[in-house]
């Protein structure tokens, strides 16, 4: 199981406001199963299998250009744990057990 973090920039539009690109990238999300997603205000983050969140992001990365745009930007950061299963929620739980102390 892999923890995905994904943010896709629109370069060379018409307005600096992204989120109508944004809402259209997460359309994609709609129909998608066995994939966790939570919208930040900076990225999406993804928990499960890795080809799986990756096939998603390259057809997210491909909205912005049916929507007009000239050049797309994607960051992906992945953290795929082997040891054990890692989940959003548990670190985060991990680091506010740690702050309770």
């Amino acid at each position: 199981m892999a923890i995905v973090e994904a943010t896709i920039v629109p370069i060379g539009t018409s307005t600096t406001s992204v989120s109508k690109y944004v809402a259209d990238c997460h359309k994609v999300l709609q129909d998608v199963k066995d994939i966790k997603y939570m919208l930040t205000p900076m990225g999406t983050i993804f928990e499960g299998e890795l080809d799986a969140i990756l096939e998603v992001i390259r057809k997210m990365h491909e909205i912005p250009f049916k929507e007009g745009a000239m050049r797309v930007s994607t960051m992906i950061k992945i953290d795929d744990r082997r040891d054990k299963k890692g989940t959003m929620e548990q670190k985060l739980n991990s680091v506010k057990e740690k702050l309770d102390m």
